[in-house]
């Protein structure tokens, strides 16, 4: 981080969108180091298991798109926080109703959906105080929230054997009230922030092949980290019988690599252009999890694995970010929203077909083969619309780094 990023935005609003978007993410996947405990009161099968972690992620791709079009007609901050309540609220509800069935904890997964769909509030925030060269760099550090997910893995396990699950239900609101309070002081809304646009207007974008592009990358990159931080905790206790507080750790170790880099992935954009980051990550995520398919012996030999996918799709999700405000600058609100979605989509697609997989065949191996394939199909779309990406982009839309 030079000099000049220092001095060219708003650095409490950029921590503040920082520390929502972390604090939100945490209780997204709270569900996933919950598992092993929920399954076991509730007597849930595989299959179960997977729809249970996979509910918030896909509930939290639909309301990104909704969260989206609010921020762009009524600006970021005030949708912020008015989301945040209904999740502390939601959380506090659950915990003193009580949960008993399957059916509640699906009703439970939508409300953390609201939560996951944080992502269109913190990173439009951020964007719109900096100019095209830093947005790599910029978008990187407040999309690293995204390593909440490891305080999930990290606490929620342990204070499950102590409390019960139920009361982490509860214990959970309490770093999001502490996280609304330093979101309301120090964030503030941009006066660069776009003008809002007709609603018919923001459908329009999907007349558009980039933005579909980016929504299928993104769908990759994000999908395979939400996915796999909602689903290790329960996967390493079953493929390898880690009880549920190491395999709590192994998943914080893993998630903890792919946020630590997102920034990076930003920066590193910033320098030779996102398309050409890209290449690189998806052709190692690929080599990855085609690996993590063939059933590792042991989690000695799956640990280095999945954490080399994991900064592949951690650097990726930095990447496809420094490429979409160059594009579609006017529009990153909506846009935001629309590609935060597909990365929910593709979490919630890796979530519950691992489960399925395992139900069906009795193996987590073609779940993870069939993600590695996606990985795979990116590549070779990257590779096909790099150069006309490369020649336009800078003429039409006055982009930075392609």
């Amino acid at each position: 981080m030079h000099k000049g990023f220092l001095k060219a935005g708003h650095l409490p609003t950029l921590f503040a969108s920082f520390l929502y978007f972390d604090l939100s993410f945490m209780v997204w996947v709270l569900l996933g180091p919950l598992g092993v405990a929920i399954s076991k009161s509730l007597h849930l099968d595989a299959g179960h298991k997977g729809l249970m972690v996979a509910t918030p992620v896909l509930a939290g791709a639909a309301l990104r798109v909704v969260l989206g079009l609010l921020v762009d007609r009524f600006k970021a901050k005030r949708v912020g926080v008015g989301a945040q309540i209904v999740v502390i609220a939601g959380l506090l509800a659950a915990w003193i109703i009580g949960i008993d069935s399957f059916a509640g904890i699906l009703m439970l997964g939508c409300v953390l959906g609201l939560a996951g769909a944080s992502f269109a509030v913190a990173l439009p925030l951020a964007s719109a105080w900096y100019g095209p060269e830093h947005q790599g760099t910029a978008l990187g550090i407040a999309g690293a929230g995204n390593s909440g997910t490891v305080l999930a893995a990290l606490f929620a396990p342990a204070l499950a054997i102590a409390f019960g699950w139920r009361t982490v239900i509860g214990l959970a609101a309490i770093p999001l009230i502490l996280a609304l309070a330093v979101f309301t002081v120090a964030a503030k809304d941009s006066p660069n922030t776009p003008a809002p646009k007709p609603l018919a207007a923001y459908f329009a974008l999907l007349q558009e092949g980039d933005c579909w592009w980016f929504m299928f990358f993104y769908s990759v990159t994000f999908g395979g980290f939400v996915g796999l931080a909602s689903s290790l905790t329960i996967y390493f206790n079953d493929a390898y019988g880690l009880s549920p507080v190491v395999a709590g750790y192994c998943t914080a170790a893993v998630v903890f690599v792919g946020s630590l880099v997102r920034p990076m992935g930003g920066a590193v954009a910033d320098r030779v252009g996102g398309v050409r980051a890209l290449v690189v990550l998806y052709t190692i995520a690929a080599a990855a999890f085609a690996t993590i398919s063939t059933g590792l012996s042991t989690i000695y030999l799956a640990m280095p694995v999945f954490i080399v996918g994991m900064l592949a799709l951690g650097m990726g999700n930095g990447s496809v970010f420094q490429l979409v405000p160059q594009r579609f600058k006017k529009e990153i609100g909506v846009m935001t929203g629309l590609v935060g979605m597909s990365g929910g989509v593709g979490g919630f697609y890796l979530a519950s077909s691992l489960g399925y997989s395992k139900q069906l065949t009795g193996s987590y191996g073609p779940g993870f083969l069939v993600f590695a394939m996606l990985a795979a199909l990116a590549l070779v779309g990257i590779s096909g619309v790099r150069r006309r990406w490369r020649t336009t982009w800078g003429q039409l839309y006055g982009a930075a780094r392609v």
